[in-house]
Parts: structure tokens; C-alpha cells; sequence
């Protein structure tokens, strides 16, 4: 990515050239005073020696002296040239992925730091965060008073089974890990106001809307006469009108009780449409 440039570079005055930080400067005019010093001393105590004395150490100060001047040469070309770079950066270059990560948990002090630091010493970025009501047993295990779902980033090298037992150690229950897409990290709530917009606008956009909020393909009309649905939490019945319902499946992470409310609110906001059509 290239640099930001200031507006006024490109009306033919010359940009300034690069900042060196205070810091550093003052580090290398040390070591440019140090290595003068060693030359000065060396090259005094040289002459003595040539005058009668025997003694090495002459020959040593000049040596450091002189390595000191190549060593903050060599190192300032490279920096110059971009060899040497912080450490960081190389690091914020690895490949990641993204993953959505689920688990039961139960409301107590500590346990939600403890799932942030299993994260964090494997070297993930909690990106998002959203804690909900587990709801009923059929939807957590283990008396779990809350469903704490994650957004994160890790490393590509890490694989869904690392994390789910980095999150089973840290105490989260029935972990589910799956992949996660860019757009999960808008915020449900705004999401769920502007499709309850569009909505409302065009109750025709209900099945698109409905696969955006609920992330998932899965979503189609089930009509009155149809067979009988199956259930489980993998599975949403939503009412719509006159009998007819939406049907969505999400078979590799249940859906939770606040995905139910948000899903049955735009279904309303079609609803209310369609019955103003008709008046």
C-alpha cells in the first residue's frame, strides 16, 4: 500500500524527505561520538607506541572504532532500502483466516477472560463479540446461561479442531467452530433495522432478506398443505401470513433464540406491508 501524500505535492513543490525520528538520530550521533573517541585514543595511544612503547591495545580501540563506522553505515543503507523491517510488520503479513466460533458459557466472573486468552495464545484477533441467552436445553449443554459467539482472526495454520480445543480447555461447552465471511462482522442489530427497511419498502426481498440476516442459504416457503416440517434447533419455522411460513435450515451451527426474535421481526415488518397493500 502506498504512502498517503499531502494534496499539495502535486502542484510541483517537493515533498520533504522521509522523517527521521528523534530517536533514532540521537543513537546514531552516539555512536558516531563513540567511535571518534576510540579512533582519537587509539590513534594517540599509537603514537606513543611508535615512540618506544609495546602494547596492543592501540590496534584494538582502532579496530572498534572502525567497526562501529561500518556497522552504522551498513545498517542505515539498509534501512534505507528496506532490508531491515520491524518485526511486527513481517508478522501482520502472515496469512489469516476468519472463524466463527460458538460455545455455551456460564455466567460467571472469569470465564469469558478465559476464552479471550485461550484466543490470544494462539495468536488470534477477537474481532467481534456477541453474547446471547442460550435459551432452551435443547440448544446448550452443560447449564449454560449464555451463548457467547466470536468473531476471529487466526493464523491459516490453525485448524477449526485447534480451536475448538482451545476453547474446550478454557471451559466454553459444545463449542461449534465454522468459517466466517467478512460480512459477519456488521452488526446484527443495525443489520436486522436496515432489512426491516427494505423490507417494508419491497415485502417481495423477505427470502433475500431473511438468508442475510439469518447467514444462510437455506431459506424457502413452506405452504399451507405442505408435509410437516422437521425440527431441531438446526431448523426455523417463521410465520409470515394466511397460514404460510418460512422455512430455514442451518445445519452447521443452531440457530439461538435472539437469531428467532430478530428473523419473526422482519417476517412482521413484511407482514404489515402486505396486509397496507390490501386495504
Amino acid at each position: 500500500m502506498s504512502e498517503p501524500r499531502n494534496a499539495a505535492d502535486g502542484g510541483g513543490h517537493a515533498s520533504p524527505g522521509p522523517h527521521i525520528p528523534h530517536g533514532v538520530r540521537s543513537w546514531r550521533r552516539e555512536i558516531a561520538e563513540l567511535a571518534a573517541l576510540f579512533l582519537a585514543v587509539g590513534l594517540a595511544h599509537v603514537i606513543t607506541t611508535l615512540l618506544g612503547h609495546r602494547d596492543p591495545g592501540p590496534v584494538v580501540l582502532v579496530g572498534l572504532g572502525l567497526a562501529l563506522i561500518l556497522g552504522s553505515a551498513a545498517h542505515r543503507r539498509l534501512s534505507a532500502t528496506g532490508a531491515v523491517r520491524p518485526r511486527a510488520r513481517v508478522r501482520a503479513e502472515q496469512p489469516t483466516s476468519l472463524w466463527r466460533v460458538r460455545a455455551g458459557v456460564a455466567e460467571r466472573p472469569g470465564r469469558l477472560a478465559a476464552l479471550a486468552g485461550a484466543f490470544a495464545r494462539l495468536h488470534c484477533n477477537i474481532l467481534a463479540l456477541q453474547i446471547a441467552p442460550a435459551g432452551s436445553a435443547a440448544m446448550t449443554t452443560g447449564n449454560c446461561d449464555a451463548l457467547d459467539e466470536f468473531i476471529v482472526e487466526a493464523p491459516a495454520t490453525l485448524t477449526p479442531l485447534d480451536l475448538w480445543r482451545a476453547v474446550d480447555r478454557a471451559g466454553g461447552v459444545a463449542a461449534v467452530v465454522v468459517p466466517a465471511q467478512v460480512r459477519d462482522l456488521i452488526d446484527p442489530g443495525i443489520q436486522a433495522l436496515l432489512l426491516g427497511q427494505r423490507v417494508r419498502d419491497d415485502p417481495g426481498e423477505l427470502v433475500a432478506a431473511m438468508t442475510e440476516l439469518l447467514r444462510t442459504a437455506e431459506v424457502g416457503w413452506h405452504e399451507p398443505g405442505e408435509p410437516a416440517l422437521e425440527e431441531g434447533p438446526a431448523v426455523m419455522t417463521i410465520p409470515v401470513h394466511a397460514g404460510a411460513a418460512l422455512v430455514a435450515r442451518r445445519p452447521d451451527l443452531p440457530f439461538t433464540p435472539t437469531e428467532a426474535a430478530r428473523a419473526a421481526a422482519l417476517a412482521a415488518a413484511a407482514r404489515h406491508r402486505h396486509w397496507a397493500a390490501d386495504e
